[in-house]
């Protein structure tokens, strides 16, 4: 084939390579805060692909990562493309990319990686990965596969998204793909049960959704980059870290659920930080240019380990029907966490599974934020996919709050930043009458939080302290609320203890009042 593109780079004039600051963005996408609240969570024993585009279109297929330009020892590597498979470099099957390098120093790297200590990595040359895996539906160890590539040829589309999703349905694999620099969103980030990856640099620099073929919301997420090419590995990474969690029992007993494709992928968009801009609508879940927002890897751990919560009750309808709150007294026990369940219609009735939460605590005038993400896969060797909706009722009165209903999404989300206390009603409703399956396998990610601030005496001095999680705030300072002037100056880095964040400041700070911000972008 030979068409596709290598998206974007960081290759500077000498050959050298421009990164931002490694704790920048480390801070950014929740990572240095996760690794200061867990322990060994850095993708150990994940076995990964990253098959790479073809930096030469005649001779040795230049795909291949020298595993000393990553910091990681060459047996981790194993190396395949149409000459042949080997686990020695150099090697005979392919050439150099620095390219490849700098993917896999964003994913798996020991200078800048997310995920630095997965167990093995198999890099291969697009064409053959596609041709001979993917489109063979032949079976690969590694469930994620970071892909920082795109093909430019718009009417190959259908072609990637049928063998992407066929392969992701059979063999629970996420493909995690960079959605190009600029441009509509290429294929084959497109696919249905894939993540898309745009670029945040400091605003969106990437490619723009919806798809072309019938306006489904994509890309799925943002990290911060300059192009997709490093934003996608940093997802592939953060992806691998909570594979790893839920594998090891972090988000309870049920390992199988906890590391399915899907739940990786509800617990990575829920987890996401809206930048400034950021909108969505009941038709089209996720926004244009964010997807569902920023990448935050100690977010979505986090909801991963308030671990599985099963709906409190299940009903049906007639199909077409009104669906309001059941009035059932039972309620999900934790604001944050998630659920992998299935959901089962009939010819004549639509189903629908309800999860009560009581967003309630002391502080008076309190607002609350809910996020909520359903996922579920567009089955192999359909065109259509089932037809389910996300809905948020508020039980005192029956009144919808929010939904997302997207017919042609296979992800539905919901957002809601001002929030009032109470009872609420989250529905997963799936539509009964013509339907792809009678059953369908979801997975579903929630958070409702409040905002908490604290400011007290230490000693002479004043402390300033909050909540690691959840992520993605900014601490602001002004020095009267008549005519304030809120601002970070003057502010020192804050640190993490027990799990909240804390500033000191000394007693000749001018600034007393003090607030939280999200985003923080």
């Amino acid at each position: 084939m030979n068409k596709f593109i290598i998206i974007g780079g960081l290759l500077c004039a000498g050959g050298l390579f421009c990164r931002p600051a490694q704790a920048q963005f480390h801070d950014q996408i929740g990572l240095t805060a996760l690794r200061a609240v867990t322990t060994n969570l850095n993708g150990a024993g994940l076995r990964v692909a990253v098959p790479e585009a073809n930096l030469y279109t005649n001779g040795p297929a230049g795909f291949e990562i020298n595993p000393a330009n990553v910091g990681q020892p060459a047996s981790l590597f194993t190396y395949a493309s149409a000459a042949g498979t080997t686990n020695v470099y150099p090697n005979a099957v392919g050439t150099n990319s620095w390219h490849a390098e700098d993917t896999g120093n964003y994913f798996f790297g020991m200078f800048y990686g997310v995920a630095t200590n997965v167990a093995h990595v198999d890099n291969s040359d697009a064409d053959y990965f596609i041709t001979n895996i993917v489109q063979t539906l032949a079976a690969i160890p590694d469930t994620i596969v970071n892909q920082s590539f795109a093909d430019y040829d718009l009417s190959s589309q259908s072609y990637y998204n049928t063998n992407y999703d066929n392969y992701a349905d059979q063999y629970k694999t996420l493909f995690i793909t960079a959605a190009g620099d600029g441009g509509p969103v290429l294929p084959p980030s497109t696919c249905y049960n894939g993540i898309s990856v745009a670029a945040y640099f400091p605003v969106a620099y990437s490619s723009v959704g919806p798809t072309l073929d019938n306006g489904r919301c994509k890309p799925d997420i943002t990290a911060v980059s300059q192009f997709t090419s490093t934003s996608t590995p940093m997802v592939s990474g953060g992806a691998a870290l909570l594979l790893q969690a839920g594998v090891r029992g972090d988000g309870g007993g049920d390992t199988n659920s906890a590391s399915d494709p899907r739940t990786l992928k509800a617990l990575l968009l829920n987890g996401a930080v809206k930048p400034s801009g950021w909108t969505n609508g009941a038709a089209t879940p996720l926004d244009a240019r964010y997807g569902a927002g920023m990448l935050n890897v100690l977010n979505s751990y986090e909801q991963l380990a308030g671990g599985k919560n099963g709906c409190i009750v299940a009903t049906m309808v007639a199909t077409g029907g009104a669906h309001p709150p059941t009035g059932a007294a039972g309620t999900v026990g934790v604001l944050s966490g998630w659920d992998f369940s299935t959901n089962t219609s009939s010819a004549s009735s639509d189903a629908i599974r309800h999860y009560y939460f009581n967003a309630t605590n002391n502080l008076p005038g309190a607002k609350f934020t809910a996020t909520s993400t359903l996922v579920w896969n567009r089955h192999q060797n359909q065109t259509n996919i089932n037809n389910l909706n996300l809905y948020l009722y508020n039980c005192a009165n029956s009144n919808l709050v929010a939904c997302s209903t997207s017919r042609v999404d296979n992800v539905e989300h919901i957002y809601v930043p001002q929030l009032a206390p109470g009872r609420y009603d989250l529905q997963v409703w799936k539509a009964g009458g013509s339907t792809v399956t009678t059953n369908e396998t979801y997975a579903l990610a929630f958070e409702f939080f409040s905002d908490t601030l604290a400011v007290a005496k230490s000693g002479a001095n004043t402390m300033v302290t909050w909540p690691v999680y959840p992520a993605g705030f900014l601490v602001e300072s002004a020095t009267n609320l008549i005519s304030p002037a809120w601002s970070t100056n003057y502010l020192p880095p804050a640190t993490i203890t027990n799990s909240r964040n804390s500033l000191l400041l000394n007693a000749t700070n001018s600034n007393r009042f003090f607030r939280l911000r999200r985003p923080n972008l």
